[in-house]
């Protein structure tokens, strides 16, 4: 069919309109600063194949414990030496890591067993076990109660007397339970449960449930950081790819954002919002009035998902798996 000459103009503008509509709906959540977290190190894990889950710290003797699943191993890596010092094997799926200042102790958690295994940290042979069923992944402690939660199975936490190593009680949940956090100024335990698709919350004194929270426009709810001050949660899901930031009395969202894709850690700390994603991206985002701004989009290697904070030593540790003939490592940043 002919089209006259202005109705091509109007075309074109119409095309270009949409264009730049798209470019700056894109945009619009992104304003880059300079970059918060600089690479200083990378620390080669030579002996390492496969998957890896999570990182624990020893603030007092520089140690990174790094569980690498696929290898049944944990791995000591002193990161001032940028050395692995020692290789904890015969493991069995090793997913959480947890190290208590208190009693010096190291807690893995296998997920092929179940078996949640305590070390000695100076020794690293064996103090005891909690058998659970399986599964057994995310851990957090309560430092004034000494109480160990660790989630697992198809559905709970179980508490753990970190002093005496035997399980108390157990909170039962909808279903697998991924990241968790305690607040104890609110009393409460927020739980991610991606498989049923909700936030669960439980009393910390009861370990009752007491609310369950619907993801809304999201789905696939693994990594949490909290906000206890200013009670908010942040929630990074994968379907699709969204940062939420929602307030822990409500469990409405208070804000959300597109993030990297596969995202299994997430942190906050000075306003600020660190979200690591096994799509091979750091994202930084800075909390103001109007809600999340993305600032920093920095790249790092494919299945690089599993990252830790150390607030206090101003570093972030991203565990980075074999990839493309490279080894595994453990790439330490600098917080700016």
């Amino acid at each position: 069919m002919h089209k006259s000459k202005s109705t091509y103009r109007l075309l074109i503008i119409f095309f270009c309109g949409s264009i730049n509509l798209n470019c700056t709906s894109q945009v619009t959540s992104v304003n880059p600063e300079k970059e918060k977290i600089t690479l200083i190190s990378k620390i080669t894990l030579p002996d390492v194949k496969g998957r890896i889950d999570h990182i624990t710290f020893d603030p007092v003797n520089h140690l990174a414990f790094v569980a690498a699943l696929s290898n049944n191993t944990v791995e000591v890596v002193n990161i001032e030496t940028k050395q692995v010092i020692h290789t904890i094997a015969g493991l069995h799926e090793p997913q959480g890591v947890l190290y208590t200042s208190s009693f010096k102790r190291l807690v893995v958690a296998n997920g092929d067993n179940g078996n949640c295994v305590f070390f000695d940290a100076g020794t690293y042979k064996e103090s005891g076990f909690v058998k659970l069923k399986n599964d057994a992944d995310n851990m957090r402690y309560d430092t004034a109660s000494h109480f160990l939660y660790i989630g697992y199975g198809d559905g709970g936490i179980a508490v753990i007397d970190a002093k005496l190593m035997q399980q108390t009680t157990n909170i039962p949940l909808d279903g697998h339970p991924e990241s968790f956090q305690i607040s104890k100024k609110q009393n409460r335990i927020y739980i991610n449960v991606p498989g049923a698709d909700e936030i669960e919350v439980a009393d910390l004194s009861t370990t009752k449930i007491i609310s369950k929270w619907k993801n809304s426009n999201a789905s696939s709810n693994f990594p949490m950081a909290l906000d206890e001050d200013n009670k908010r949660l942040f929630i990074a899901c994968r379907r699709p790819a969204t940062l939420k930031m929602i307030n822990t009395e409500t469990g409405k969202d208070i804000y959300s954002v597109s993030c990297a894709g596969d995202a299994d850690d997430v942190f906050y700390s000075d306003s600020l919002v660190f979200v690591s994603a096994g799509k091979g991206f750091i994202d930084v985002f800075r909390i103001n009035q109007s809600g999340l701004s993305k600032i920093n989009h920095i790249e790092t290697s494919n299945g690089a998902r599993t990252s830790f904070l150390l607030a206090l030593e101003r570093k972030f540790l991203l565990a980075v798996p074999a990839h493309n003939g490279k080894p595994a490592a453990l790439w330490v940043y600098r917080i700016n």
